[in-house]
């Protein structure tokens, strides 16, 4: 039995969650971010790091310090009932509904786009996504080695190549930083920090979490209090990889302004930097790496959806739900990466104060003995306000007229919850009744206890 992790241990496992966080939207969303903040780049990019790279590393550590088994199980602690829909729904945001679109979708976008006519680019993402998840299933379907092997491959590979481009960045940057676009024209940071949400790695951190803490485990760590002091150590090596190429990718979009204008998507960017600064060959091998790299996270979502669902509903064979969940990420795929994206804010508006909460409750838990009356009522409040944040956001995204009650619903929150016009109207009220309901539970446990 081991206490403590070597360096060398703890940065391979840190490497490892680098990796498994690491796909499509770690790329496109900061590139787009540094396009759009322009002169503002630098506060919107500390909003980005906030949701982007501090939350996950606090959802890594509340698995470690819950003491829980999955997901499912911390979310117990609400409801049984609750704890199904909530991991179903993350797992679905984090696979077939969103992410492993996204990631056949980037792939094309940086790897093959480029190299296709206007006219042919909705064949060519039909072409390239079908064999995409052809080889997504056929692995999926076979688990083999030959997956990890190439995932160790590939995220040295990737790290280096982005970190020569953003030195290049550096050193020689593309044009000046240009003004910002109108909604990063104010509240930069806020804009920033809701759009850290689109990585969606604070909603993997849930379920990645574990893989973490298994693997720290599988090395002879018992004691719980060195598995969470593991976790913090490989954590930091992971965020901190993270944090370096955001800053990078974001102060790259910002540069590249000036000579390509703005660009629809951020893959998009990358391309046209990478084949600014290396040629062609530049382009190419961040076009092989990438894709790669975007198939390897296809085929581990696809894999945790697999898993997740049959452990459901075990009737239904693993199997089955790879074909299906392979087949639905093609289809959504199709739909384009900026419909792809436009769909899932309303669903992460809808499903990250609900995360964040469980998060702040899993380690002010053992303050409140874990009562479940505390995780019910804050995530009710929670739910009460996310549940509206997601269809207005929807309403706001697509043109739609607000229906009537929730006019009022919205006007009403808008007059009496702090935050709420940047997204964060939920954040005060669900402290607020954490703090009230966490002390009454302790008051009434203490006046148990004397009358004992």
């Amino acid at each position: 039995m081991k206490t403590k992790l070597s360096f060398s241990a703890y940065s391979a496992i840190g490497v490892m969650l680098f990796a498994l966080f690491f796909g499509a939207g770690n790329l496109i969303f900061p590139a787009q971010l540094g396009q759009n903040a322009g002169t503002n780049v630098w506060s919107a990019v500390i909003g980005f790091l906030i949701t982007g790279v501090g939350l996950p590393f606090i959802g890594i550590l509340a698995m470690g310090f819950s003491g829980s088994s999955n997901l499912q199980e911390l979310a117990g602690r609400i409801h049984p009932v609750y704890a199904v829909v909530f991991t179903s729904l993350l797992y679905l945001t984090i696979g077939p509904f969103f992410a492993t679109p996204r990631t056949g979708t980037v792939a094309y976008d940086i790897g093959i786009a480029p190299f296709v006519g206007e006219g042919s680019a909705q064949l060519g993402l039909l072409i390239f996504t079908l064999v995409f998840f052809g080889v997504t299933m056929w692995l999926s379907l076979n688990p083999s080695k030959i997956v990890d092997r190439v995932g160790k491959i590939l995220s040295p590979a990737l790290i280096i190549l982005l970190f020569v481009l953003l030195i290049t960045v550096i050193v020689k940057p593309m044009g000046s930083i240009e003004a910002p676009q109108e909604v990063y024209t104010s509240g930069a940071f806020v804009k920033g920090f809701l759009e850290g949400y689109n990585t969606m790695d604070a909603l993997a951190s849930l379920v990645f979490g574990i893989i973490v803490i298994n693997a720290i485990r599988a090395m002879g760590v018992t004691s719980k209090r060195e598995v969470l002091s593991a976790t913090v150590r490989a954590g930091t090596v992971a965020i901190a990889l993270l944090a370096i190429i955001y800053v990078g990718i974001a102060y790259l979009g910002a540069t590249s302004t000036e000579r390509f204008g703005i660009f629809e998507t951020g893959g998009l960017v990358l391309n046209s930097a990478a084949s600014y600064y290396f040629g062609s060959f530049g382009t190419i091998m961040l076009s092989v790496i990438i894709t790669l790299a975007c198939l390897t996270t296809s085929i581990g979502l696809i894999t945790a959806c697999g898993e997740y669902f049959h452990t459901l509903l075990p009737k239904v064979s693993y199997k089955k739900f790879v074909v299906f969940f392979s087949v639905f990420s093609f289809v959504i795929a199709n739909f384009g990466l900026s419909n792809i994206i436009m769909y899932s804010i309303p669903v992460l508006m809808f499903l990250y104060p609900l995360a964040i909460t469980l998060m702040l409750l899993t380690f002010l838990s053992p303050l409140f003995n874990h009562s479940r009356v505390v995780y019910v009522a804050a995530t009710v409040v929670a739910l009460m306000i996310s549940t509206i944040d997601g269809l207005k956001t929807f309403c706001d995204s697509f043109g739609i007229a607000y229906f009537n009650w929730m006019e009022l619903i919205v006007s009403f929150y808008e007059q009496i919850l702090p935050l709420y016009s940047q997204g964060l109207g939920w954040l005060l009220p669900v402290l607020v009744v954490i703090l009230i309901t966490g002390t009454i539970v302790r008051v009434q446990r203490l006046t148990a206890a004397e009358a004992q």
